[in-house]
């Protein structure tokens, strides 16, 4: 009973139809579509001539064995091997969806559980790029960190909708000026009726790329009350989550989302493989209906091999040791880090400043005495065969002048990582003085 109670409250409070654009909403299932999904229920002893399916027996294919780094081996035969060869629901490969929900609240233990819904991505930039364009109008705004992840301009630019940016601290987006830069949004849509609230605000909390900040539980909480106040949906994409650097995990937005306000993107690409392209997206059952139809008439469903492979490493591990393999991975990436920083504090101290990484793969450096760092780092830097991304990538607005760099320990070894901190600290100096000398020839 206090479940239902709880739903009927949500349901009230949540409009989905004013986040949901005209587009998106006349979106229909097809029913071939919806009668493959019934064949995934349907009992052994049903006989349908309904499916457009390729018959298994013809697939060159019989066996698939991946041999683990533990020694461990997956095998996929027979039928098993059938059905992750074949199509399948749009929502997902049916056993994988079962895991992953299972999976789903076992760490998030989401407050409304029963009124969410879970769908399998091709990737989780995949169902970001498709939840904002399920949200947004030509011209309407959409809040973001800033610095933020460069995957979402591309998604926003071509629907010609202004950022709303966010500066952030050590501990991610400041509530602060989130409430200041909606206010005074809100002051501009009253002087211009043209003008419309945002709907949607992106953010990436753990690990956040470029910056390798992770938020606090109390922040969150904060940002969560504003988008509340505000009636914002918010777009978690937590893709570093299980590569945190701090003591425990930190609370997600959909841990603590009251309201159904949450999409919550997951992601194996970063812990398992990223050629896998495995995402899922948690939110709301009408938000999670929208973009299945979304992908339904886009690719009709995320590859179903790697749904398989992905469900088998969980049966073959099970729960607790998946988790150990994610500490490992934050372990490594951890020292990788610790690596990097210390390398900087040999060759970059007094040339620059940078905030230690609290997760992810990159370190946000800023530095002192060049007012713009693309020339150096596009122009000079590859000539010295150092790449490093320059900050204005990531930033709201890419044609003002940058002081900050990108820099990933992920892939380098660690050798190389020192050698390429030494030589762009010498890059530094030198544009350093470079710049002294232009300046001294225009006096």
């Amino acid at each position: 009973m206090e479940t239902t109670r709880v739903d009927e409250k949500i349901e009230k409070i949540m409009d989905y139809s004013y986040f949901i654009n005209p587009l998106s909403s006349r979106r229909r299932p097809a029913l071939t579509r919806e009668l493959t999904k019934l064949a995934y229920l349907a009992p052994k002893e049903a006989i349908s001539l309904a499916e457009g399916m390729p018959n298994e027996l013809t697939f060159p294919f019989d066996k698939i064995d991946i041999t683990m780094k533990d020694g461990s081996v997956m095998t996929l035969k027979g039928q098993a091997l059938g059905s992750a060869l074949q199509y399948i629901p749009t929502q997902g490969y049916p056993p994988l969806v079962k895991t992953l929900k299972e999976f789903t609240y076992k760490i998030h233990q989401p407050p409304i559980w029963e009124n969410s819904e879970l769908l399998v991505l091709n990737g989780s930039q995949d169902g970001i790029s498709k939840s904002i364009e399920m949200c947004i109008l030509e011209g309407e705004p959409v809040i973001v960190q800033n610095p933020l992840y460069a995957g979402i301009e591309i998604i926003i630019n071509p629907h010609k909708s202004p950022l709303l940016p966010v500066d952030q601290d050590q501990y991610g987006m400041i509530p602060d000026i989130l409430k200041q830069q909606l206010e005074n949004w809100k002051e501009k849509c009253l002087q211009d009726e043209m003008l419309r609230m945002p709907k949607i605000m992106y953010i990436n909390p753990t690990g956040s790329n470029p910056t390798g900040t992770t938020m606090t539980l109390e922040r969150k909480r904060e940002i969560y009350k504003i988008c509340s106040e505000y009636n914002i949906l918010i777009l978690e994409d937590d893709p570093y989550f299980f590569m945190h650097f701090l003591d425990e995990l930190t609370p997600s937005f959909l841990s603590m989302d009251t309201e159904g306000r949450v999409l919550r993107f997951d992601s194996f690409s970063k812990v398992l493989s990223s050629g896998m392209r495995i995402g899922w997206v948690t939110a709301a059952k009408p938000l999670v209906q929208a973009l299945e139809l979304h992908i339904q008439s886009a690719h009709l469903h995320s590859s179903t091999l790697s749904q398989a492979i992905a469900n088998s490493l969980f049966q073959l591990w099970g729960f607790e040791k998946l988790i150990e393999h994610f500490e490992e991975v934050a372990a490594f990436y951890k020292a990788r880090r610790d690596i990097t920083i210390a390398a900087m504090e040999r060759y970059l101290t007094g040339l620059c400043e940078w905030t230690t990484p609290a997760g992810g793969m990159f370190v946000w450096i800023k530095v002192h005495g060049v007012a713009d760092v693309y020339e150096m780092l596009m122009n000079r830097g590859l000539k010295k065969l150092i790449t490093f991304v320059p900050g204005h990538a990531f930033m709201a607005d890419p044609t003002q002048a940058c002081s900050y760099i990108r820099a990933s320990y992920s892939k380098a070894p660690p050798k190389q990582i020192e050698k390429a901190i030494k030589l762009l600290g010498e890059l530094i100096k030198e544009e350093k003085l470079l710049l002294r000398r232009k300046l001294e020839n225009c006096t």
